[in-house]
């Protein structure tokens, strides 16, 4: 797998690249997906891009992608392999145009994140991570190891990342269990980043998404020493379930007993 990654990574920094270009045009055509959900030229060109650049390399897996035709799960549910992509993840922070949006590839072996990419365009820093090899931030032109931090759930101050447009009753009550808490705003997969390199160590998701969302995200922060558990249980996200939408998670730093 290791191997792949710097083919990778150029795939997401040109995605990022033309992502970049219409969002500095402004023209941003949105159209209104099934969910009603947006979706931009942006993501389109992303996406052509992302599953032209993996159908070159010189190990080919099956593409699932957010913004690809869903492959019914009699046949995906063979996968052994296969990418799962976003190719824009936050497209309403697109739209508002604050910069917090990513691109998002991930390596999935037998419904487990194996490999992650995540880029952010605006920010120009690029996450990734290989199962076993630790979790990466690159950015001018530096490159460093993330490790997240330790922390109990009895701390005081801890930080938690919640969304700017999810922040339900649910949520609430989570974070009203905790000591004084910090409350930390972001967009898309950048929720988890946060906790990869040692600047929240909370991400409760009591609310829905979809595989693709937090794929390339959840092994980056697995590798920084992170986990990304099920609400309510010890058990990890998994892929490639017959039906794609996450169930409610907890995404945490290097959580202590």
């Amino acid at each position: 797998m290791l191997e792949l990654k710097d083919e990778l990574l150029e795939i997401a920094r040109s995605a990022g690249e033309a992502i970049i270009e219409i969002y500095n045009t402004g023209d941003f055509s949105v159209e209104a997906k099934a969910d009603d959900s947006p979706l931009t030229i942006a993501d389109k060109t992303a996406n052509d891009i992302i599953c032209a650049g993996l159908e070159k390399l010189s190990k080919r897996y099956p593409i699932i992608s957010e913004e690809n035709k869903l492959v019914d799960y009699e046949e995906r549910s063979a996968y052994e392999y296969y990418w799962l992509v976003d190719p824009l993840d936050g497209t309403k922070e697109f739209i508002k145009k604050n910069g917090e949006f990513t691109v998002n590839i991930a390596l999935i072996h037998n419904q487990k994140p194996v490999m992650g990419i995540v880029y952010a365009p605006v920010l120009k820093e690029m996450y990734w991570a290989v199962k076993g090899e630790g979790a990466y931030l690159a950015s001018d032109g530096k490159e460093q190891k993330l490790s997240a931090n330790e922390f109990t759930n009895a701390d005081s101050g801890l930080r938690v990342v919640c969304s700017r447009s999810h922040l339900n009753e649910e949520t609430q009550a989570f974070v009203d269990e905790l000591e004084s808490p910090e409350l930390v705003a972001k967009g898309s997969s950048l929720k988890f980043l946060i906790l990869a390199k040692g600047d929240a160590e909370l991400y409760p998701r009591i609310a829905p998404t979809m595989e693709w969302d937090t794929a390339a995200a959840q092994i980056v922060l697995e590798e920084a020493g992170g986990s990304v558990k099920i609400y309510g249980t010890d058990d990890p996200v998994i892929y490639n379930k017959k039906d794609l939408l996450n169930p409610y998670f907890v995404a945490s730093a290097n959580k202590k007993a």
